[in-house]
C-alpha cells in the first residue's frame, strides 16, 4: 500500500508540474484567413488573420506592401472588423489606408518589419557575426525591393495557413536564379504544440511565422546569414528576455527560448511578444544534425532616417520616427566549426508572435513517465529495504534458547 502511493505521489507531482505551463493558457478563438479583403486586385499581398475570443478579437495583417511586415491589433470587441481603402493603400501617400473599426475598441497595436537580409564571409568558421570584418559582407538583401509572387494559392482556411514568397530579380550575381525567400504564417485557434520542428508550443493569441531561405545560391563557399528586423510600439519599448528549461526534447541540446516583450511603465493591459527556440535548421528534415543555433543582438533605437515604406505606415501614419519607438535588431543563424549554409543551401527559422503572455514551454507525457521512472525507482527500492529490514528486526524465533 505504501509502496502504491508513493508512487502515485511522486506521479501526480510530476502531472501537476507539467500541466502548470499550460495552466490559463488555454482560451481558445474563433480563426478566420482573409486575402485581400475588399478587393480583387493580385498585385499586392494582404492576409488578414482574424481571431475572435470571448469579448476580443485579435487582427493579424501580414503584407508584403514595400518592407514584409505583419501589424498586430488587439480589441476588446468580438464584432471588429478590417477596414482597407485599396485606392489609398495603393497610392504613394498610404496613410491612412488601413484601420480597425469602431476605432474606440483598439486597446494596442504594434508592428513587426522584415527589412534586410545579411550575408557574409565567415573565413574563420566562428560564427561571429558582429565581430565579422566589414570587408567580408556583401550588399544586403533589402526585402522591400524583393517581388512577391501572388500568395492567393497558398492561402488554407482550414489550415488557417499561407505563404509569402519572394525573390531578388534584380540581383546581379543571380542567386535567386532558382531560389527565394519566404514567410510562411500559420494561426491557430486553440492550445497546442507545433508539428514541425522546432516542435513550438502556442495559445489561440499568438500565430506562427517560419521564415524561410531556400535554393539561394551564396555569393560564397564560407557564407551565413542574419535577418534584420525592426519592432513599433507606441508606449515603451521591447526587452529582451531569456527563459531556459531543462527539458530539450523537441529541440536537442538547446534548452534556451529567447522572447522579445513588449513594456511600458504604467499598463495596465498586456502588449505584443515574439518568442523563438534559440535554434533554425539546416535542413528541410529538420534533423538533430542539422540544427543551427541562432544568435540574438541587442535592440538599437531607430532615429528619423526610417524610410523604408509598408503597411505599418498605412495604418500608424507617415510620423512612424517621431511618434512610435522603433527598435532594430539582428539574428544570426550558425554555430562556429558547423557547417555552412552552402551544404544544403536551405535556412528555416520560426517564431511565435502574439498577444498577453508568452506560451510556456512544458513537459510531455513521455518525460513525464520517464521521470516518474527514474525518480519512483530509488524510492520503491528504499521503501521495499525499509519494510524487508523492519520484518526482520521483528521476526520471531521460538526454538531459540539463550546462550548464558
Amino acid at each position: 500500500m505504501s509502496c502504491t502511493r508513493g508512487w502515485r505521489l511522486i506521479l501526480l507531482g510530476l502531472l501537476c508540474v507539467g500541466l502548470l505551463g499550460t495552466r490559463g493558457q488555454d482560451e481558445s478563438r474563433k480563426v478566420s484567413v482573409q486575402y485581400n479583403p475588399g478587393s480583387s486586385d493580385t498585385s499586392v499581398n494582404v492576409v488578414h488573420v482574424r481571431a475572435v475570443g470571448d469579448g476580443n478579437t485579435i487582427h493579424y495583417v501580414w503584407s508584403t506592401l514595400g518592407t514584409p511586415t505583419v501589424l498586430l491589433i488587439y480589441t476588446h470587441s468580438e464584432t471588429s472588423q478590417l477596414q482597407v481603402n485599396w485606392t489609398k493603400l495603393l497610392s504613394p501617400a498610404p496613410q491612412g489606408a488601413l484601420r480597425v473599426e469602431p476605432e474606440e475598441s483598439v486597446s494596442y497595436a504594434t508592428a513587426l518589419l522584415f527589412t534586410r537580409i545579411f550575408e557574409y564571409q565567415d573565413v574563420n568558421n566562428t560564427a561571429n557575426f558582429s565581430g565579422t570584418d566589414e570587408k567580408y559582407f556583401y550588399p544586403p538583401y533589402n526585402l522591400s525591393e524583393f517581388l512577391w509572387e501572388n500568395a492567393n494559392a497558398t492561402v488554407n482556411a482550414t489550415s488557417l495557413s499561407a505563404n509569402l514568397t519572394g525573390s531578388n530579380a534584380t540581383d546581379p550575381s543571380g542567386s535567386f536564379h532558382n531560389g527565394s525567400v519566404s514567410f510562411s504564417i500559420s494561426a491557430y485557434n486553440t492550445s497546442g504544440r507545433d508539428s514541425s520542428p522546432p516542435r513550438l508550443r502556442h495559445t489561440a493569441n499568438c500565430t506562427k511565422l517560419e521564415f524561410l531561405v531556400s535554393g539561394v545560391r551564396p555569393r560564397g563557399n564560407n557564407s551565413r546569414f542574419a535577418l534584420e528586423m525592426v519592432t513599433i510600439e507606441k508606449e515603451g519599448r521591447r526587452k529582451m528576455k531569456s527563459v531556459l528549461s531543462i527539458d530539450d526534447e523537441y529541440t536537442p541540446t538547446i534548452f534556451e527560448m529567447m522572447q522579445l516583450v513588449a513594456v511600458a511603465p504604467n499598463s495596465s493591459h498586456a502588449r505584443g511578444f515574439l518568442q523563438w527556440k534559440s535554434v533554425a535548421y539546416g535542413s528541410p528534415s529538420g534533423s538533430r544534425a542539422d540544427l543551427l543555433p541562432c544568435q540574438l543582438y541587442p535592440l538599437q533605437p531607430l532615429n528619423a532616417t526610417f524610410t523604408a515604406t509598408s503597411i505599418a505606415h498605412a495604418y500608424f501614419g507617415d510620423d512612424l520616427a517621431d511618434a512610435y519607438n522603433l527598435e532594430a535588431f539582428n539574428i544570426s543563424f550558425g554555430i562556429a566549426d558547423g557547417d555552412f549554409y552552402d551544404k544544403h543551401e536551405f535556412l528555416s527559422w520560426s517564431a511565435l508572435i502574439g498577444y498577453g503572455d508568452p506560451p510556456r514551454d512544458s513537459f510531455s507525457i513521455l518525460v513525464i513517465c520517464i521521470m516518474a521512472v527514474a525518480l519512483g525507482t530509488p524510492l520503491l527500492l528504499l521503501i521495499i529495504g525499509t519494510v524487508l529490514v523492519t520484518a526482520v528486526r521483528h521476526k520471531v524465533y521460538p526454538n531459540y534458547q539463550p546462550i548464558n
